[in-house]
């Protein structure tokens, strides 16, 4: 029976999108011309990295871009209905978020990823994937008023967590103002940081990350070891 199957990073690799590339190559390397349904929908200026993209998955996955201001939600949905996997890079979660609801293809996307279409996402990619997007360190600067994520996961997301216990106390400061509101954990991933979600499971599969539980501390994260609610 299909069920979740995410990759989920912080950043996509170390000044190049390596981590995004070995996440996906496991669900591109054995099928004949596969499809990547790109969703560089967190940004204003998506054609500039495309390029970048296209030449990193070449030989591995052929890039579809979708652009839902110039695409029918019937486009769209025929490119996620073909794709081997759906990459969703970082940007603006909100103007992300806001462009997936208004093109109608949210809830589309969302079932096709229950039922077993592999997600890699970073950073805005990443937070989407929580049951909100209110953690997102963007400005909400396209006005939206959806606020929810695809609820793929229990956690919400905070990508970029700082390492340093300034920048922590900062950000956690800044979080705290969430549960003040909601009930649900916080995982909070460092740059360099890779999360995995294999149905019910999640595991912290490299890098350095926290869950922080309402009215507790937070607590730092094993590498390889399930994270629990």
């Amino acid at each position: 029976m299909p069920s979740l199957n995410l990759h989920l990073f912080s950043t996509p690799g170390k000044d190049d999108i390596s981590d995004v590339i070995e996440a996906s190559r496991p669900y591109l390397e054995d099928k004949r011309d596969p499809i990547v349904a790109y969703l560089p929908l967190g940004s204003l200026y998506a054609e500039r990295w495309l390029e970048l993209n296209e030449t990193a998955f070449k030989g591995l996955g052929r890039l579809q871009m979708v652009n839902t201001e110039l695409m029918r939600q019937k486009e769209i949905e025929d490119i996620l209905r073909d794709a081997s996997l759906v990459y969703i890079p970082g940007g603006n979660t909100f103007l992300l978020n806001h462009r997936l609801h208004l093109s109608g293809i949210s809830l589309y996307l969302k079932k096709k990823i229950q039922a077993g279409l592999p997600l890699v996402g970073f950073s805005a990619g990443t937070v989407l994937c929580g049951p909100n997007i209110l953690t997102a360190a963007s400005m909400n600067t396209v006005g939206t008023s959806f606020f929810d994520g695809l609820g793929l996961t229990p956690f919400n997301f905070s990508a970029h967590y700082p390492l340093d216990s300034h920048g922590q106390s900062v950000k956690d400061e800044w979080l705290a103002d969430y549960h003040f509101f909601h009930d649900n954990p916080i995982l909070m991933l460092s740059d360099g940081a890779h999360v995995k979600v294999d149905g019910k499971k999640t595991t912290l599969v490299r890098g350095e990350a926290w869950i922080w539980r309402k009215d507790e501390e937070k607590e730092k994260l094993e590498e390889g070891k399930l994270i629990v609610l």
